[in-house]
Parts: C-alpha cells; structure tokens; sequence
C-alpha cells in the first residue's frame, strides 16, 4: 500500500490532539502529505430575532470562527509537523462525518488518521469516528482516549 495523503480531521480537541504523533510519525516514515482539516459548524439562520437584527450577523460569526480555526491550525503546523514533508490546511463548514467523507473522495485521501471521539463526546465511540469508519472507504486508524 502506498501512502501519499493522510488526513488528520480535528475538532482542536485535546482528545484530537492524540492522535498528532501517529500523524507525523506515519507522514515521515511514508513522505505523505497531511492534510489537516478542520470542520466549522453550520449554525441556521434563526427565524425569530429580539431587537435589531442585521443578517449578515450570521456571515459575521462563520468569518470569526473561520479566523479563529485557520489561527489555530497556523499553530499547529508551526509547533508540531515542522518535520513534516507537507502539510496543507483546510476549514470546512457542515456536518462534520459527511464533510470528512466527501473529503476523503474528493482529495484521493490514502490513510485517515483520528481519535476514538471528539471533545463533544461523552460515549466511548464518537457518533463522527463511527460514521466515518463504516463509509471512509480507505484505511481508518483510530487512536484511543
């Protein structure tokens, strides 16, 4: 099996974090890029609104958050996959098992790589990680915490 892409989903989780290592340990040892990628939540417009109300307020936050995650994904990179032979970073907005999926097909991802849940999680499987075991249609590790 040959490896040129891994791709590591995050949520910027500490449980997420686990899973760096392996990440760039693998990315290494095979010159594979990592794709890191990073899914914003897409919150609705909501129909009902006290006082004024702009309705770019909902662009407004979705930039915010999307400043925040590229900010984060900067530091990751610079701190941890300076090792690394590439790393290319992406934000997404969507559910976050069918962002990661599309993903997967879309880049020709060879190998994803990610923690057994998320930070919002409270079961011992996350409902992401499951999903995206079952449909990836590429080699899955999962990494526990």
């Amino acid at each position: 099996m040959e490896i040129q892409k891994i791709l590591w989903p995050t949520d910027f989780s500490e449980n997420a974090s686990l899973a760096l290592p392996l990440v760039t340990s693998l990315s290494r040892k095979y010159g594979a890029e990592i794709h890191i990628l990073y899914v914003m939540k897409d919150y609705p417009s909501f129909g009902v609104h006290y006082g004024d109300y702009d309705p770019r307020e909902n662009e407004i936050m979705q930039e915010k958050v999307k400043e925040m995650a590229q900010k984060r994904l900067d530091e990751i990179c610079s701190k941890f996959l300076h090792e690394c032979p590439l790393y290319i970073r992406h934000v997404r907005v969507g559910n976050p098992a069918t962002v990661i999926l599309e993903f997967i097909k879309d880049q020709a991802v060879d190998l994803v790589i990610m923690a057994s849940r998320g930070s919002e999680s409270h079961f011992d499987f996350g409902s992401v990680t499951d999903r995206v075991i079952r449909f990836a249609g590429v080699p899955t590790l999962i990494v526990p915490v």
